[in-house]
């Protein structure tokens, strides 16, 4: 069975542990965060594609919504004259007409309110998936940066410590590699620059809260 779309965006959003636990374990996470990458590119085209054929669509239910509505105005005049000219055959075919158009107005209200909330998953399903590339490429970033520095310091290392040492390294990178891609680290995960821009983000996010919600009390009370 193919995989819903929903489905294969919460996979790449939240999977990729047992991938890089495989990865690691085979000496090769690099290709694997790189194929994860390449996965996302895809899914993300995919999305854009599905919320290219959400917004044609309600754009064109909004469009027939028009005409009908259109049409009801028109029938309700036309209705109205036959009245006054004692045409009663004339506005019962003007009435079932109406009757017709009144069926369709709802149904067309409900595509419309629908697609919109397609077009928001969609546009979050994007979101997410963007900002998911963006951690995995700042992992593999940690990954490279902190494999160069072992290579660079492995020739100034005593003999003694060789085994055990290189153990402990390979296992502070697999940690720190796992911390990153599951989310399972918590706050040690994010050094103290990026925590003070996340606090300052958060600060500056309450205090417009805080404002819009002042005016929305003084607009109610009429300040």
């Amino acid at each position: 069975m193919k995989e819903s779309l929903g489905s294969r965006v919460g996979r790449l959003v939240s999977g990729g542990f047992n991938a890089l636990v495989d990865a690691v374990e085979n000496a090769a996470p690099e290709v694997v965060m790189e194929q994860a990458t390449r996965e996302i590119d895809g899914a993300v085209d995919e999305v854009r594609a599905e919320l290219g054929r959400v917004l044609a669509n309600r754009h064109l239910a909004q469009k027939r919504l028009v005409e009908e509505n259109r049409k009801h105005s028109e029938l309700v005049e036309k209705i109205d004259f036959a009245v006054r000219e004692g045409r009663d055959d004339l506005a019962e075919v003007a009435i079932a007409r109406q009757m017709d158009v009144e069926a369709q107005i709802p149904v067309l209200e409900t595509a419309i309110a629908s697609a919109g909330d397609k077009e928001r998953e969609l546009e979050g399903f994007i979101s997410a998936l963007q900002g998911r590339k963006r951690e995995m490429m700042d992992e593999l970033r940690a990954f490279r940066e902190s494999r160069a520095a072992e290579q660079t310091s492995e020739a100034a290392r005593t003999s003694g410590a060789g085994a055990g040492g290189k153990a402990d390294r390979a296992s502070e990178v697999f940690d720190r590699i796992m911390e990153r891609n599951t989310g399972l680290a918590g706050a040690g995960a994010i050094d103290r620059k990026d925590a003070a821009k996340l606090a300052e983000l958060e600060e500056l996010s309450r205090s417009n809260r805080i404002k819009e919600r002042l005016a929305a009390v003084k607009a109610k009370s009429g300040q």
